[in-house]
């Protein structure tokens, strides 16, 4: 149905109808009142006009995904300002962030704050969400909590992605893509019927590509694409009053990935690079070349990833009410190999996966009819199983590594030692003297093939068994022809248990260098290597210096928790401007922290675990329409009181909570279409964060103030306060613009053009890296040029992507065991090619 688009829709939605609506200006005259066609959204899990939804949310059509080259959810973010998506040191490790809210990168025990929801079906951890998209009807972006009716893990947002349903008209589309870095993708889908009530659809795709890094050591590819997937849809409609639709998909990645950068190398990075004897003389990168994409691992960093699941939707119209049952099962399993020392040198090296199987069961009636009254209810129950670990290992170099560092015996303690030790030690590492001096009295202890060695390491192992269901009901009452009252509840109750199976198997982490025992009896301060504690990268700050697994006498395994949150909102129609006012509650289950920095709870309060999220949100916004455009503003004011804070300290994370942090902001998104063949898109997104209390925060190494080093130890704090700083990684400013001309070229040829430009202002990207080194923006320019057949339902577009090639760094974190050492993850650089994309 066509009619005046009486209200303003966001400018994703805009530029989804642009065009249709340039066919509609190009038979009017150019001062016409622009119409377009009207938008259905679920974002209250009831299809409703975009324009009747009294929250922010940004809708993306399938042409803006073809025309903007948007792959997967990572390149989403160029359109919806608000939106930031991140990959990190895997391809697993991908990070959801809205309004500056998200975490769960990572740490298999915490959950992301974005919600992933595909056909309705919940994707419980992020990595599975990165297939490249299917045959896409929209894709919804809900920006801020949600957890009234999508549950508990949508504190921040959730993504909405729904898919086309088979036809029973046959058709299909197929697409074939080349580009730079020898990229080749093919997509098809395929839909029709197979009788008088069931229809069917079929989609495949393959994308392949050379990686936009090399491994300088072994000469391969990094950061490259290799990816197939294939997805069966299957619909039945007996009657007009029932539908049944049952979904199979599977999923397969195997790539290289992902690059990492030095930059800045700290004395322990310097001392690897340094030639003999000053150093170890293996390669290490370049801070002054981070952009050159030559990243340095003694090994390529190889990633495996394995998704598949099966869903089935039942909707029966009642008369009343209409029922609505999504029953889903997922199983993903993900793996990687790493060097995680980012040098020449063989120091360490990590194999981590997991594997999650999760079931998920909604149930939903929804009232039908044009009354006053409109109304929801329903369940969501979900049960997951998680396997997850990781394992790492010294490497044949890690021995003269933390010789060098640990440097030779002075001579003050050579002059202390008895006459008849002093030649065996002169000239010797600090390590091989500890080992020396522990061996007079302890024989197994092997100077020089004691600590250190090749194979040594971690086995971090945990599985997580997690029950969750929530209930929620929602409620519109139209008082008046322009004024609805829309009221919502949910109750949310959610039950982890995990238990842990760590071994350590780092004979030097697990000393006690404050009280040695052999010392003692040498009569020799039990105290004397203390300063080494630096070395220990594990538990070197515990009191036991080892692991404490759990379940055990103290700490059952189990996390329990349960809220009420609500939502309240106004809507008035003023006519060719809507207006709402909000308040909203969100909640996220607590945590846990499945990493090597998993302690247990200790006197402070900070231990393996972390309390809920609770979240709310004022907030107040405007829908306009004017002749030839749309205007939508939302501002808000966002508190997360508990927000679970999941720094990388470059051995595992430290997830605490911070007492509050809130951010205050607006969103804007316009569209001006001044003639028929042209199409003007801004959308901006302000933000405001700021830490109200955060005592817990990890320290670092560049904050010496709050994080100074204990000479005894070689330790520093913990923790550090950074109650009253701005969050990183959450810029002030996004904005995205895009102009769109389109041109009758006759004989039933179309051409169009399409630049766009994202902006992001320059931010600290991570708390734990120093600003003057992870301060980054982006200025970004992507465009497309094409031309369309509507009889012959072909089109063929060139396309470029970061077309001014702007260098920026997606994340910086503390390197691995290097301390007073940097490095961060390039981005993509320019990208460019052609598709040829065919409808029938």
């Amino acid at each position: 149905m066509r009619k005046g688009h009486y209200l303003g829709a966001s400018l994703i939605a805009l530029v989804a109808a642009g065009p249709a609506f340039a066919q509609d200006k190009a038979a009017a005259p150019a001062s016409a009142s622009a119409v377009v066609e009207e938008i259905i959204v679920t974002a209250t899990k009831r299809e409703q006009t975009l324009q009747d939804v009294p929250i922010s949310v940004a809708v993306t059509s399938p042409k803006t995904i073809e025309r903007a080259q948007i792959r997967d959810l990572i390149d989403l973010q160029s359109v919806v300002p608000s939106l930031k998506v991140s990959q990190f040191n895997a391809v697993g490790q991908t990070n959801f962030i809205i309004r500056g809210f998200g975490n769960g990168n990572g740490n298999d025990g915490i959950e992301s704050s974005v919600g992933v929801f595909i056909d309705g079906v919940y994707r419980s951890r992020s990595a599975a969400a990165l297939d490249d998209l299917p045959e896409v009807e929209r894709i919804e972006v809900l920006r801020g909590p949600q957890s009234t009716l999508f549950g508990k893990n949508v504190s921040a947002g959730a993504i909405s992605i729904v898919t086309k349903r088979p036809e029973f008209d046959f058709g299909g589309k197929a697409e074939v893509s080349l580009g730079n870095y020898n990229l080749r993708q093919v997509k098809g889908t395929v839909t029709g019927p197979l009788s008088d009530t069931v229809a069917a659809r079929l989609s495949a795709s393959v994308n392949k590509r050379d990686g936009f890094a090399r491994n300088v050591t072994t000469g391969n590819d990094v950061n490259d694409r290799d990816r197939w997937s294939i997805r069966g849809d299957l619909l039945w409609q007996p009657n007009d009053k029932a539908s049944v639709r049952i979904i199979g998909d599977y999923n397969k990645i195997s790539e290289v990935c992902c690059a990492v950068a030095s930059i800045y190398n700290g004395p322990a990075t310097q001392f690897i690079g340094a030639p003999a004897p000053y150093g170890m003389g293996k390669p290490v990168g370049d801070p002054a070349k981070v952009f050159d994409r030559d990243v340095i691992f003694n090994t390529d960093p190889t990633n495996s990833l394995e998704g598949k699941g099966l869903s089935g939707q039942v909707d029966y119209d009642l008369g009343v009410a209409k029922l609505t049952s999504i029953t889903a099962y997922r199983q993903q399993e993900n793996a990687s190999y790493q060097d995680v020392d980012f040098t020449g040198a063989d120091l360490a090296n990590k194999l981590d996966g997991n594997r999650i199987k999760t079931f998920t069961q909604e149930l939903r009636l929804a009232s039908n009819g044009d009354g006053p009254l409109n109304w929801l209810v329903g369940a969501f129950y979900q049960n997951e199983k998680l396997d997850t670990g990781r394992t790492i290992d010294y490497g044949k170099d890690m021995r003269a590594y933390a010789e060098g560092l640990s440097g030779q015996v002075p001579a003050a303690l050579l002059q202390a030692l008895p006459a008849y030790l002093r030649p065996a030690l002169t000239g010797k590492s600090n390590i091989y003297a500890l080992e020396f001096l522990q061996s007079l009295a302890t024989p197994s202890v092997k100077p020089g093939s004691t600590y250190f060695q090749t194979g040594q390491g971690i086995d971090d192992d945990y599985s997580m068994k997690q029950r969750s269901y929530s209930l929620f009901a929602q409620a519109d009452y139209r008082i008046t022809e322009k004024l609805t009252i829309t009221g919502g509840l949910a109750y949310m109750n959610d039950r982890k248990r995990v238990a842990s199976n760590v071994v350590l198997r780092d004979p030097f982490s697990a000393l006690n260098l404050q009280a040695v025992p052999q010392f003692t009896a040498l009569g020799l301060p039990g105290n004397l290597y203390g300063a080494l504690g630096g070395l220990q990268f594990y538990y070197g700050n515990t009191s036991n210096h080892a692991p404490v697994n759990f379940p055990n006498a103290n700490e059952s395994g189990e996390l329990k928790g349960d809220k009420v949150t609500y939502a309240i909102r106004a809507a008035y129609d003023f006519g060719a401007v809507n207006a709402y006012v909000s308040y909203s509650t969100g909640w996220k289950a607590g945590a846990y922290n499945l990493s090597s920095d998993s302690r247990p709870p200790n006197a402070n309060g900070v231990g393996r675990t972390a309390a809920p999220e609770d979240v709310s949100v004022y907030e107040a916004g405007v829908k306009a329409n004017f002749p030839g455009g749309y205007l939508n503003v939302a501002i808000f004011d966002q508190s997360i009181k508990g927000f679970q804070s999941n720094a990388y300290t470059g051995i595992g994370y430290s997830l605490v909570n911070a007492g509050e942090e809130s951010v205050r902001g607006f969103e804007v998104d316009s569209a001006y279409r001044p003639t028929g063949w042209l199409a003007l898109t801004a959308s901006a997104t302000y933000l405001d964060p700021k830490y109200d209390s955060f005592t817990g925060a990890a320290c670092v190494n560049y904050d010496t103030v709050r994080c100074p080093i204990n000479p005894l130890t070689g330790l520093r704090p913990n923790f550090r306060d950074l109650t009253g700083d701005k969050p990183a990684a959450i810029p002030k400013w996004s904005l995205s613009t895009s102009a769109t001309v389109t041109h009758d070229l006759g004989k039933g040829y179309e051409g169009f053009a399409r630049v766009e430009y994202d902006y992001v202002s320059k931010t600290q990207l991570s708390e734990t890296t120093p600003p003057n080194l992870s301060t980054y923006g982006q200025n970004i320019v992507n465009a497309s040029l094409g031309v369309s057949n509507t009889k012959h339902q072909i089109e063929l577009t060139l396309w470029g992507r970061n077309l001014t090639n702007d260098d920026n760094l997606i994340a910086t974190f503390p390197t691995v065991a290097q301390d007073g050492s940097y490095s961060g993850y390039p981005n993509a650089p320019r990208t460019y090619g052609v598709t040829l994309r065919k409808s029938f």
